[in-house]
């Protein structure tokens, strides 16, 4: 049973899972912990201030080297607490798998 609106499934943590959110153009950095993700989205304990947070995108790193990350955009924030979407590399958000992709013919040429 669900329990909520989501239209992916979200897999919760077991353990504390440190990940960094970092300013795109790389001038700001945020210690996290991860507490749940999904494939459009995350949500986020934030260690520190979320003012950094406002900006229109960030990066959210997986890896200690950075080479691992997901592009994201803010969606709410509650105490410590954040809520992120992924973004594609075209800019959208990422869809989620039980949207079709549209046929080329119907994208324009």
């Amino acid at each position: 049973m669900r329990f909520d609106s989501r239209k992916t499934l979200r897999v919760r943590m077991d353990h504390r899972q440190p990940v960094n959110l970092m300013g795109s153009d790389g001038t700001w950095r945020r210690s996290c912990v991860l507490l749940d993700v999904s494939q459009t989205g995350a949500k986020l304990e934030v260690e520190g201030s979320l003012d950094v947070l406002q900006a229109k995108e960030f990066f959210m790193l997986l890896s200690s080297t950075g080479l691992a990350y997901r592009r994201c955009e803010l969606v709410w924030i509650d105490g410590t607490m954040a809520g992120v979407h992924f973004i594609n590399a075209d800019g959208k958000k990422k869809a989620t798998s039980g949207q079709a992709a549209a046929p080329k013919s119907a994208r324009g040429k």
